[in-house]
This record gives structure tokens, sequence and C-alpha cells, in this order.
């Protein structure tokens, strides 16, 4: 067996798919993309398919190895992320040649269903109980909400007040049953989110995700001792040696994303150096079906698997949504919270081809906002 082409595809929202094509009529498919930067993931993809056209795609460890470290310059999300497409594709391929889903490959599963969790907005308290209601009535038992929109460097009261009063009417719908994990994406400085830990650990969230950019994760060992909140990070982080730094500062959850993190490869190599720290893993995945496919492949086998992010409904998702490119959206179905295990072999997801190529045609160009602070200085989105 040889790969003998490999395309890609920008379909709406925001996504990029990559097709592996075999000589015997075996097709994988993989998710490499970075949000906002989906034309320059793609033109990376190009460039290291010339590399892996004609190859046997089953020496998925080889084909990493060589992608990631055959050239001098090294890493990155842009490569990061391209990597981690192919990779997908490549085992998608191999759990397909063999009629077994990838998790079987990984060495089998450790649970029979992974519970995710629902994103919910609500800047507006009300709005957010609303939400929130909506979700526990789908039968999801965690939510995950924005801590808050711009922030300045050093908060006002009001502004730290306002996070907390929402988180609190998180927690009066939701109850003492379920869960509220909090995203601070990386919008507050080391002295906001001391105070904002200090207010939100009456409240027991999960976790707070990305208190800190991750250029300061130098100093995340601050906010891990200051209190007993568990603190998650990791969707920008890019591969095992990045996340040994935040392990050794002490945080309970690990968050790499399947689309950037190199793959299903090095994400098993990073849930497994979490399991020494005693962390737990939970995918980053606001993306599409081919990485939350992906993802659950991991997540099941993975003793030390938390929970998993998915982005059914997920504001992001206005021209296409999660099950828009998928013929079989049974393995989408969440059930009390939960995706259940299947054995459909590969990723376990049916991709709409038709689809894909035909939202390809229209594309798109989607950028994140840029957010400045009323004094006109760059604001982190």
């Amino acid at each position: 067996m040889r790969i003998t082409r490999i395309e890609t595809f920008m379909v709406p929202p925001r996504w990029l798919f990559c097709r592996v094509e075999t000589d015997i009529g075996i097709v994988g498919w993989g998710e490499p993309v970075v949000e906002g930067r989906a034309e320059v993931v793609r033109a990376a993809v190009e460039v290291l398919a010339e590399y892996l056209v004609g190859r046997d795609p089953t020496r998925v460890e080889d084909h990493w190895q060589v992608l990631t470290k055959g050239g001098f310059y090294r890493g990155g999300p842009v490569l990061s992320s391209a990597v981690a497409g192919i990779d997908q594709a490549l085992w998608d391929i191999v759990g397909k040649r063999h009629g077994v889903p990838v998790h079987r490959l990984l060495g089998g599963p450790v649970r029979d269903r992974a519970r995710v969790y629902a994103w919910v907005g609500g800047d507006d308290p009300d709005e957010l109980a609303d939400q929130i209601s909506a979700q526990v009535e789908a039968g999801f038992t965690a939510v995950k909400m924005n801590a808050a929109g711009r922030v300045r460097p050093h908060a006002s009261v009001a502004e730290i007040g306002a996070v907390v009063a929402r988180v609190a009417t998180a927690r009066e719908v939701l109850g003492d049953e379920r869960d509220i994990a909090v995203d601070c994406h990386g919008r507050f400085t080391a002295a906001n989110s001391r105070r904002l830990l200090d207010e939100l650990a009456p409240l027991h969230p999960l976790f707070v995700e990305e208190p800190l950019p991750p250029e300061q994760n130098h100093i995340l060992r601050g906010l891990v001792e200051a209190g007993p909140v568990p603190i998650a990070t990791g969707e920008r982080i890019y591969d095992r040696a990045g996340f040994l730094q935040v392990l050794q500062a002490g945080v309970a959850v690990v968050q790499p994303d399947l689309s950037h993190a190199g793959g299903i490869s090095e994400v098993r190599r990073v849930a497994s150096l979490a399991e020494t720290f005693g962390a737990h893993l939970a995918p980053h995945c606001p993306l599409g079906p081919i990485s939350l496919a992906a993802s659950l492949q991991v997540v099941f086998a993975t003793p030390n698997f938390l929970i998993q992010e998915q982005s059914l409904g997920i504001h992001y998702n206005r021209e296409a949504d999660l099950l828009s490119y998928v013929l079989d959206p049974e393995p989408f179905r969440f059930v009390d919270g939960h995706a259940h295990r299947t054995e459909l072999p590969g990723l376990g997801v049916t991709v709409d081809e038709a689809a894909v190529r035909a939202a390809d045609r229209v594309g798109h160009s989607w950028r994140n906002p840029v957010w400045r602070h009323p004094d006109g200085g760059f604001a982190e989105w």
C-alpha cells in the first residue's frame, strides 16, 4: 500500500480537512488547522505531502519523526498542526486497513463512554441561566463558559465581581451534581488571575482554563500554589516538551488539541507524561468532526482522561456545524452527557466527501477579532 495523493479542503465555518488517498482505495481523513490561519497550514500540508506521496502510510511513527524533525527548523503551531492532521489521517488508514478502531491500535479501550461538555456563552446572567438549562435538559452534566471578554490589565472590583456573579449563576443552575469549567482564554494577567481564583474557589469550578497566556507559563506555578482551584492549560502548547513545563508547575489538567499538538501520536504521549504527574487529560476541541473523532479515539484508550470538549452548537459554527460534513452522526450522539465508544474502523467517522468538496469551493477566510482597550492599546482576545 502506498500513498498516492494528499488533498486539503477549506470548509466553513473555519476548518481545514485533509484527505490521504492510497493505491488500494483506502482513504484517511484528518483535520489540520490553525484557526484564523487555515491557508498557511494548507501550504504546510502541501510541502509535507512532497515527502509522503509514494510511501507506505502504515509507518505512522516513522513519518511523524521525519515530518517533525526532518527540517532543521522545527515546531510551532503551523507545522505541528499540519503534522497533526496528516497523523490523524494515517491512523485512520491503518485502522481501516485492519478493520478496527484506532483505540484498539493504541492498546485497547479502558472505558466504554467518554464524558463530554457543552460550551455556553452568556455575558448576561439571565441569558447564561437559560443556556445552561438547555444543556442540562439535553443531558449534559458539565458546561464551560468564558470568564470574561476584554479585561483590563488591572481589573476593577466590578470586572472581577461580574465574572464571579456569572459563575455563581452557573453553579446555581447546575447544582452540586454537575460541573462548570471557566475559560480565561489567556486574557488575564497574573495579578487579575490571583484575585479571580480566590473569588471562584467557593464555587468549586471543575477547572479554570488558561488563566495566563502561554508565553507566561513560566510563572504558572505561583497561581497553582495560590489556592485550591484546579488549573488547566494546553490548547496553545504543541508538543510534550511544552507540556513538561506546565506539568512541573503543577497544573491539574492538560488540554492538548488533536489538530494542533502533533495529532494522535503526540497527544497519547502527552497523556502518558501527564499521568506521571497525577494530571488528567481533557483534549481541547472547538473544531470539526474529524478532530473530535481523533480525540475520542485517544480518550477511549487513555486511563487518566477527565472530560472531552466538543463543538456542537458552539458560537463559531454559523455556516456549518459539527454534523454538516458526516454521513453517519451516530458517533457524535451524546447520551447523558457522554460519547459512546463504537467499533467503527479507523477514526470511526464517515466523511461526506461530496459535501466537503462542495464546501471547499466556497471556502472561508475566518479570522479572530482584534481587540483593543479603551485607551487604544492591544487587548488579548
